[in-house]
């Protein structure tokens, strides 16, 4: 399993909502990108800033998932 795999828990979809899976397997991947990047840099600053991107990928994944799931959305 990947660390964007791993951090979203792509593999967690109970509801078996394809717009779940849907967003979940874009963070993921949005995190594995920076990861990668990770790898590439020594610099403290470009490492700060690529942990405060896959930091906010996953909490934007979270309220992704959570407006996705809500009984409120409408299908227009």
């Amino acid at each position: 399993m990947s660390l964007g795999a791993d951090r979203i828990r792509t593999d967690f979809n109970p509801s078996k909502s394809s717009a779940v899976d849907m967003l979940k397997q874009s963070a993921a991947k949005f995190i594995d990108q920076c990861n990668a990047l990770n790898d590439k840099t020594t610099d403290p600053e470009v490492g700060r800033c690529i942990q405060l991107a896959m930091d906010h990928a996953e909490t934007a994944a979270m309220y992704a998932v959570k407006a996705a799931t809500s009984p409120k959305l409408t299908n227009s």
